[in-house]
């Protein structure tokens, strides 16, 4: 070993307590992380919240939801599911894991350094058994947060709740969408109910808050393609699952981002895209998925596109005894709130 090299790291680093990054870019993180020289907040202890945000339920309350960027929901309903249900527990498995972030190293981001972010709680909701009232809560909820300047990152609940939050979010001027999934989700009405989670983005064309043409829907597959006739109808981009490898990362990051231009953008990841052998906690499962590392480059990818909201849904943590389904979907979500804290 160089014994020059070796002094000087000595010099530096022997005496060093882990607080102690030089890095101008590190260090910034670290003093948040680091109370004192070495003291870090244990992940195992205190009350758990999304990506460990500080805790502001009665945000609600207030006309401005308390001065934040990006509000981090919880949106506990699964009345619109077709097979399993159980995501109305997603949002607390998510709140439940620790130790995600506070940097991500690609994006080189501290999304917590760069905006205001709070957890505010689940969203309220009248009734748990009427879905259609539920979902005129969820529009009106969201409406509150759009017009505070707000923009709102959601854990589901099953995907049918995405319609009601694009009405909101694209109240004023209708959003492009990058959907990632293994379903379409572009289906009609079933037994006399329009909201059901296999239809929220017909649901949010037709009601002129998506733009079809500025919509990409990644990792498709399953035996219901016959269900997803309106996909192509609209002219929405539809991206197979068996494609992905085919087309490449990097070429389909650079179709969606083409597609969705420099206009508002919504994200949608339903954690049944990933494959079942990685992520088993879903209601919908499907073979032949994304993996994990797939999803991670598709999303970091976007770096600089407007997402003016995002959400994660679909995750039903009683089908996963190892809990592996909601840690990706936390690290989905994580990488999601760097993209959106990129426009502050």
């Amino acid at each position: 070993m160089d014994t020059e090299k070796l002094r000087a790291l000595r010099e530096k680093y022997l005496a060093a307590s882990g607080g102690d990054i030089f890095d101008a870019d590190f260090a910034k993180v670290a003093k948040s992380q680091f109370n004192g020289s070495d003291k870090r907040r244990w992940p195992f202890a205190g009350v758990p919240t999304f990506l460990d945000a500080p805790y502001l339920p009665n945000a609600q309350d207030l006309p401005d939801f308390g001065g934040i960027d990006v509000a981090l929901a919880g949106v506990p309903m699964d009345l619109g599911v077709t097979n399993r249900n159980g995501s109305r527990f997603g949002p607390r498995a998510l709140r439940t894991i620790e130790r995600i972030g506070p940097y991500e190293h690609v994006l080189r981001c501290a999304p917590f350094s760069e905006a205001k972010i709070a957890d505010i709680g689940d969203v309220p909701m009248e009734s748990r058994y009427d879905l259609a009232r539920c979902h005129s809560d969820i529009e009106a909820f969201y409406k509150r947060l759009v017009a505070a300047g707000i923009r709102p990152l959601s854990v589901g609940g099953d995907h049918s709740i995405t319609s009601s939050i694009l009405k909101a979010v694209g109240e004023k001027q209708p959003v492009g969408l990058i959907h990632i999934d293994a379903h379409c989700d572009t289906a009609g009405p079933y037994e006399g109910a329009k909201f059901q989670h296999g239809g929220p983005f017909r649901l949010a064309v037709l009601d002129g808050v998506l733009d079809p043409d500025r919509t990409i829907q990644i990792g498709i597959r399953g035996g219901a393609e016959y269900l997803w006739e309106f996909s192509y109808e609209s002219g929405m981009t539809v991206i197979h699952a068996e494609e992905v490898a085919g087309i490449g990362i990097e070429a389909l990051v650079e179709k969606a981002r083409m597609l969705v231009g420099d206009h508002p953008t919504y994200i949608s990841f339903d954690i049944d895209s990933i494959d079942p052998g990685f992520a088993p906690g879903t209601g919908t499962p499907e073979v032949g998925g994304l993996s994990p590392g797939q999803a991670l480059a598709l999303l970091r990818g976007l770096k600089g596109v407007n997402v003016v909201g995002a959400d994660v849904v679909e995750v039903a943590p009683q089908y996963d005894s190892t809990t592996n389904t909601a840690q990706i979907a936390a690290q989905m979500m994580f990488t999601i709130l760097c993209l959106m804290v990129g426009k502050f």
